[in-house]
């Protein structure tokens, strides 16, 4: 992306090109089945409090991620081995800002509908599938608050899932708009897929180590000394100007 904008080079190998669909898939379900653990946290440490160390153990969750690992590989390789018996014949030019799997098949000469069939099993098994999930364990929060008697416990409980869902919705609402556009081949514009596309893939892992690391308490207080020096130093700062003028 540095090479096409600041030296307007947007050349690349074949091969980098896939190596670069492979990484983005890759890291593209990482982020979505990281958004589905977060809400299954979620779901035991509010449905099942008293158990929670329990199920939510060490072994559990390095168990899950492997899993998760094997799937999200295991997806992208079928997606890049398909890519290899493409022929490009006609125009090679990629209608994105990066090598991405849908743009790059579609300009193929020959029959592409293997591809077709793995991207959307790539959306089913990475975007709609994890999200099915998410919605499914918020229904199942939402009841249990509902039971909740007091109020201040409801509030708190919710108040934990409001960076959740907040990451989910950046996520997967673009993603969504922008796979269901181009399932049904429908026409979208290059700067709105471009600023979708975007928006799905750096936000969330930008925000997510600072939206949940403020919620540590040391941290936290932390911000809020460094908030208070700043203002501090401003009082003195106005106080001793306003001496020198009298």
């Amino acid at each position: 992306m540095i090479k096409i904008y600041i030296f307007k080079d947007n050349f690349i190998e074949f091969k980098l090109c896939l190596t670069q669909i492979f990484v983005y898939i890759v890291f593209l379900s990482l982020e979505s089945h990281s958004l589905a653990i977060l809400a299954f946290d979620r779901l035991i440490a509010i449905c099942f409090p008293l158990r929670q160390n329990a199920i939510n153990t060490t072994t559990t969750m390095i168990s899950i991620i492997i899993a998760i690992y094997a799937v999200c590989i295991s997806i992208s390789v079928g997606c890049i081995v398909s890519l290899t018996h493409l022929s490009f014949c006609n125009s090679v030019q990629v209608n994105s800002y990066f090598c991405d799997y849908a743009p790059v098949f579609r300009l193929a000469c020959n029959d592409n509908t293997v591809q077709w069939t793995l991207a959307t099993v790539l959306v089913l098994a990475e975007l709609l599938g994890p999200l099915s999930f998410i919605v499914f364990t918020y229904a199942c929060i939402l009841i249990a608050v509902y039971r909740m008697k007091s109020v201040k416990s409801r509030f708190r409980a919710l108040a934990t899932c409001t960076e959740h869902l907040l990451l989910v919705a950046i996520f997967y609402i673009p993603m969504l708009v922008i796979s269901v556009l181009g399932y049904f081949r429908l026409g979208l514009n290059q700067e709105v897929r471009t600023i979708g596309l975007s928006l799905s893939s750096c936000i969330p892992p930008c925000a997510n180590p600072i939206i949940y690391s403020m919620k540590t308490k040391k941290l936290r207080n932390r911000v809020d000394l460094v908030f208070q020096r700043i203002c501090a130093n401003k009082r003195c700062s106005c106080s001793s100007t306003s001496q020198k003028i009298n």
